[in-house]
């Protein structure tokens, strides 16, 4: 079976090689002072702070593992000079049921961050608006019910 490939643009992975340094570095460092801190408790059978820092531990190193493997099988996308939505475009539309105003990022699933604006291609949202240019209206099949968005402009 292939391995999945991870799509995103070259700012998207600098994004997350910093985050993986950090986790690798500061991070590492910071679990380690605590594990140290709890074990001069004592008992490690009914140390509660031990067993939160071992826990805090292991999600760090998923997250360290989940970005190597991310970084391994990213495909870099080039979004230079596209007139349609594409991977990398920061796009702004208008629901037209409302007028609401919205920018979007659009971005590979490991970069995705819907609460700053950056929404992966695989979303409903992110598959309507792929490859639609300006002034084209968009239908996007939500669970609400459809959507639909007039893109004002590629920026």
């Amino acid at each position: 079976m292939a391995a999945k490939t991870f799509k995103m643009t070259a700012v998207g992975k600098a994004e997350l090689e910093k985050e993986l340094e950090a986790l690798k570095t500061a991070g590492r460092i910071d679990i380690a002072e605590k594990l140290k801190v709890a074990r001069s408790y004592g008992d490690l059978s009914e140390n509660s702070e031990y067993d939160e820092a071992k826990s805090e531990q292991a999600k760090i190193e998923a997250r360290i593992n989940e970005l190597e493997y991310q970084l391994d099988h990213a495909e870099i996308i080039d979004v230079a000079g596209n007139d349609a939505v594409s991977m990398g475009s920061k796009v702004v539309v208008k629901r037209l049921s409302d007028g609401f105003e919205a920018t979007y990022e659009i971005v590979g699933f490991a970069q995705s961050d819907p609460a700053s604006g950056k929404i992966s291609d695989e979303s409903p949202v992110g598959k309507a608006l792929m490859g639609s240019k300006i002034g084209e209206t968009v239908v996007v099949e939500a669970p609400i019910g459809n959507l639909e968005y007039e893109i004002l402009r590629l920026e």
